[in-house]
């Protein structure tokens, strides 16, 4: 080889990684949100929620065929965020506080996996099989869509997603199928350290927001989870729990209505905004 096709290869060989490297947007937030069926979004989408900022968007993590979105590809965040015949979940309004208050040309971006009922264990790297042989059929389908593997699946967009943006965050609402679990903090921490790891992100950069699940104060079916949900912030140093007082709840006393989804979703997006240097009272210009 020439020393003149040597350095035509080297160029070209630059210039491919310099428009990799390009496309990388370093003002695209984004944020990998996991958990059971309160993530997941339980069915049940109002008018009002039916319009988002253009710059929020959702990377689909399986195929929405009625709305034309597929497989990792980014949309405008349009609920559902999870699944098809999902409904709105904390995500929405997390999402929406931060485009209402973050800089005009900053983007958020979500990536949603999450499986109704199941417990912590279904993402975890060295378990999930023998838990998931033992889930029920419904969920079954629901893990096959994942890729028969829910971690994995969130592993793989999130490192799709990694091309077009900074993962920013992680947001976790999950629990009530490990009801008075005293092991629970330290399984989320073996998840989130396995995120870590495997998506090479930086734990002091990058916060876990964990919502608690339906308030005593609605009565709520797990709320004895709550109290050991408050235990992660002591496992996980860069952890922050997100108060689910006063959020409203479905007659079943287990899943969140739409007004309580927002008002939950918009204390996780409030706390993301205080993490990352802004005022949540202040709109952006």
């Amino acid at each position: 080889m020439t020393i003149r096709s040597t350095v035509l290869l080297m160029v070209g060989f630059l210039s491919v990684i310099k428009a990799c490297l390009a496309k990388t947007d370093p003002n695209f937030y984004i944020f990998l949100c996991l958990g059971q069926s309160n993530m997941e979004g339980y069915p049940g989408i109002e008018e009002q929620d039916k319009t988002v900022d253009s710059r929020f968007k959702v990377l689909a993590a399986v195929d929405f065929p009625n709305m034309g979105r597929q497989k990792g590809n980014w949309y405008d965040a349009i609920p559902p965020l999870c699944r098809p015949n999902a409904g709105l979940c904390p995500a929405d309004y997390f999402g929406r506080t931060l485009v209402n208050h973050l800089p005009q040309h900053i983007k958020v971006g979500v990536i949603n996996v999450s499986v109704a009922g199941c417990k912590i264990e279904l993402f975890e790297k060295e378990n999930f099989r023998s838990y998931a042989a033992t889930a029920p059929s419904w969920m079954k389908s629901i893990i096959e869509q994942c890729g028969g593997n829910p971690y994995q699946h969130l592993v793989d967009m999130a490192r799709l997603a990694q091309k077009d943006g900074v993962i920013k965050g992680i947001l976790l609402h999950q629990g009530e199928s490990n009801t008075n679990d005293k092991a629970w903090p330290q399984k989320v921490k073996l998840v989130y350290d396995n995120l870590i790891k495997d998506l090479g992100l930086d734990p002091q950069a990058t916060p876990l927001l964990a919502g608690e699940v339906v308030h005593a104060d609605q009565g709520g079916l797990c709320a004895s989870m709550n109290s050991i949900i408050a235990e992660l912030p002591k496992v996980i140093p860069n952890c922050h729990v997100i108060s689910s007082k006063g959020c409203t709840c479905r007659p079943d006393h287990l899943h969140f209505d739409p007004a309580g989804y927002r008002e939950l979703g918009r204390r996780y997006g409030e706390k993301m905004l205080s993490l990352l240097g802004y005022r949540p009272t202040e709109p952006n210009n």
